[in-house]
């Protein structure tokens, strides 16, 4: 079974953010970029499959500038087999990830899809159900757990109250929750044949696939700061403070 992973690139989730000082988007200039972790654990998740010899091929994809490619690499050293870059330089949404990977899919025909529950940039969680609706597949959201059985897969999602178990039927696209597994580190021989290992290259527009977003960014502003806490001297006067101050209570 052909597995295709979907990667993205975000910035490292240890860094800290900063706003530009216009408010028109996140700095990235000079910033540490790195694969989004909850594709990290779709990846991880892929290479388990493929040593339990229920995958028999790994393909990674992204969307994104020439700089993606770091990703592409990083997915290879950590077990993937091929890599398809769609390169652009335009802010790709939900939806536009979405239809890109439909026609990736189409042309290489996987029995699973793989793909993170959400970016940590974005943080939309709508590629991999978009996905699936494109595709007319079955999907699994949230998995913390996948059992691969013939031509059916078992998801084990969290929910309210306890776990929910759904049986998709092939192919299909799930998405990978934090409790999935934990991804393992690229060993650095794997990571120097990465570095050498061609990758393949097309456009949105070789996918026909336009660009254009109906969603525009208005601006970005920073949280605002955490005031510091004081000590009070009694419960009157916390409640005091509570309602007067915090507003939070009538």
């Amino acid at each position: 079974m052909k597995v295709l992973v979907a990667v993205k690139r975000v910035v490292d989730h240890n860094v800290q953010i900063r706003v530009k000082p216009d408010g028109s988007d996140v700095e990235l200039t000079h910033v540490k970029m790195a694969m989004n972790p909850f594709c990290e654990i779709a990846v991880e998740e892929a290479v388990r499959l493929k040593e339990q010899g229920t995958a028999s091929e790994i393909v990674a994809v992204t969307i994104g500038p020439r700089a993606a490619q770091e990703q592409l690499r990083s997915a290879i050293a950590l077990g993937a087999d091929r890599a398809i870059h769609v390169q652009t330089e335009e802010r790709v949404d939900s939806h536009c990830a979405a239809r890109v990977l439909a026609q990736v899919a189409e042309q290489e025909q996987p029995g699973l899809v793989l793909l993170g529950k959400q970016s940590i940039d974005s943080d939309n969680n709508q590629t991999g159900q978009m996905l699936a609706a494109l595709m007319g597949a079955a999907q699994g959201t949230f998995a913390s757990n996948i059992e691969i059985d013939g031509q059916a897969a078992t998801v084990t999602r969290e929910v309210d109250g306890g776990l929910q178990r759904l049986r998709l039927s092939l192919p299909a696209v799930i998405t990978a929750d934090l409790r999935l597994n934990e991804p393992r580190y690229a060993k650095l021989p794997a990571i120097m044949k990465a570095k050498k290992t061609p990758l393949e290259d097309t456009t949105p527009e070789a996918l026909g696939v336009s660009t254009a977003s109906n969603i525009e960014l208005l601006g970005v502003e920073p949280p605002q700061e955490r005031r510091g806490g004081v000590k009070v001297a009694s419960v009157d006067e916390l409640v005091d403070k509570l309602r007067n101050e915090a507003k939070v209570i009538s």
